[in-house]
């Protein structure tokens, strides 16, 4: 599909598309070229209180409408989602420079997302509960009000669909605050919900200039009707939006970084864990925030491992996937991206460690690419890349393979490959980290499976029955007889 650049994005507020109050935009930049993807509405702040006030107003009417309505909504959006799945793929792919395979990924994700949120329209359970009163007492979930919603722009469709229907099939109304990475994509979900049917202030969408993000946020974090606030992002960031938050006393869903790390044992099956080991450090550049990162190797099959996996390293192809489509490995998010990564190559380099396969980086270029012989000490060791490089961190034994694979402030995702299953699952059971998966590998998800981190990366959880937790308010009723006998 052609699109025209540049595109354009505008706020959504009361369903109604609407520039700036201001008239100011932004531009979404070519990652390496550095011509503009997409011009997008820069919202004041005026303009985000706005949206809050109309999701606000519409809460009530939402919030008393019958899980019937609410699931035909979502569903229907599923259907008009993969209607527009090649202007979805083609806007993705503009925006992040995402590859063809990446893109159509998040639309089945995210058409996942919209049919499992459906399914929980009539799952708000509440219970009763015994007492030595007689009484009847039990509990009831309720929705919580105007939830904030902030999704990143690596995972565009599903990170932020998953942050719009689950609030919204809760009974909640929602402020959808884009990343002015992939304004256009995200505009395109709440475009779909509306066109399903959603009534007007369910779902408000805001862009804003990535120098007045702390300004607009914070306007929309302290606004009383905000009962709920979701952050997926940065750990750097989450940090910022959970102190703003915690001096409002406002519960926040924090989905943050990672460094997950793929444990191979001594016993593993070394092909099934090249294989794991592939799509879980490049899959789009290695920027997702569960990328295996760190792949920690015993000794005693390390070599194997090694070989296997640089000739298959070596053979991914990088490019621009809109010139070329069977690029799998595409350009980072930012031009000066390349410069970070190259301080840690260097670092790295410096202390002992060597580049098994793959190169530095030239600005937002950059070809997949191991760093052998990792060690403690090394900036790479410990800080998260989000780009297509991964490291090799050889070990003596089970306790040093679960020891370093601890041995990090996140604790997002992990896998561990083996064939002995008593040890791969006392593994599993030791790992830190939110989900752990044996045999596999770590980029993995699932819209009826509860997803989140430990530790820097975050907490609270998306996806499954928690997010009705999340999303919800449990108020304890009871029905008592008015001529009880009180003690005083």
């Amino acid at each position: 599909m052609t699109i025209a650049f540049p595109m354009t994005c505008q706020l959504i507020i009361d369903n109604s598309p609407r520039s700036a109050s201001d008239g100011a935009t932004f531009d979404r930049l070519h990652a390496q070229e550095g011509h503009p993807i997409t011009t997008g509405a820069a919202a004041t702040v005026d303009d985000a209180i706005a949206a809050v006030e109309s999701a606000s107003q519409a809460f009530p009417a939402w919030a008393s409408t019958g899980p019937t309505e609410r699931r035909r909504i979502l569903l229907k959006a599923a259907d008009l989602l993969e209607e527009r799945a090649e202007e979805f793929i083609a806007t993705m792919m503009a925006e992040v420079s995402a590859s063809p395979d990446w893109a159509g990924f998040n639309v089945f994700l995210t058409t996942q997302v919209l049919r499992e949120a459906a399914s929980m329209a009539s799952m708000l359970l509440g219970e009763t509960m015994p007492n030595d009163r007689g009484v009847l007492s039990m509990t009831v979930r309720q929705p919580a009000g105007v939830v904030l919603s902030m999704a990143p722009w690596n995972g565009a469709g599903v990170l932020g669909m998953r942050a719009l229907a689950y609030p919204i099939v809760c009974g909640n109304t929602v402020v959808f605050r884009a990343s002015e990475g992939s304004p256009r994509t995200h505009q395109m979900l709440v475009e779909v919900l509306i066109d399903a049917g959603l009534p007007a202030g369910v779902a408000n969408f805001v862009t804003n200039a990535p120098e007045d993000s702390d300004e607009v946020v914070e306007a929309m974090i302290k606004h009383p009707a905000v009962r709920r606030i979701n952050f997926t992002g940065s750990t750097h960031v989450g940090r910022i939006i959970a102190e703003k938050a915690g001096r409002h006393l406002k519960p926040v869903l924090l989905e943050l970084g990672g460094k997950a790390p793929l444990v191979v044992l001594d016993d593993a099956d070394v092909d099934g864990a090249v294989n794991a080991a592939v799509f879980g450090a490049f899959m789009y550049q290695g920027q997702i925030c569960m990328s295996t990162e760190r792949i920690v190797l015993d000794e005693k099959i390390a070599d194997e491992f090694i070989e296997k996996f640089t000739a298959r390293v070596a053979e991914l192809k990088a490019g621009d996937p809109i010139e070329d489509p069977s690029v799998q490995i595409g350009y980072v998010y930012q031009p000066h991206s390349g410069d970070r990564i190259n301080a840690m190559i260097d670092d790295a380099l410096e202390k002992g460690a060597t580049i098994a396969v793959g190169d530095r980086a030239d600005r937002a270029a950059h070809r997949p690419t191991v760093v052998d012989h990792v060690k403690p000490g090394m900036q790479i060791y410990k800080e998260e890349t989000f780009s297509p490089i991964t490291t090799i961190v050889r070990v003596n034994g089970f306790d040093e393979a679960i020891a370093t694979a601890n041995d990090t402030e996140y604790g997002l995702a992990a896998a561990v490959h083996g064939t002995d299953s008593f040890r791969t699952l006392k593994a599993a059971m030791a790992i830190e980290a939110g989900h752990v998966h044996i045999n596999g590998a770590t980029v993995q998800n699932d819209a009826n499976a509860p997803y989140g981190g430990m530790k820097a990366s975050g907490y609270g959880r998306f996806d499954g029955r928690s997010v009705i937790r999340e999303f919800t308010e449990e108020k304890w009723i009871t029905i008592e007889d008015p001529k009880q006998q009180y003690a005083l």
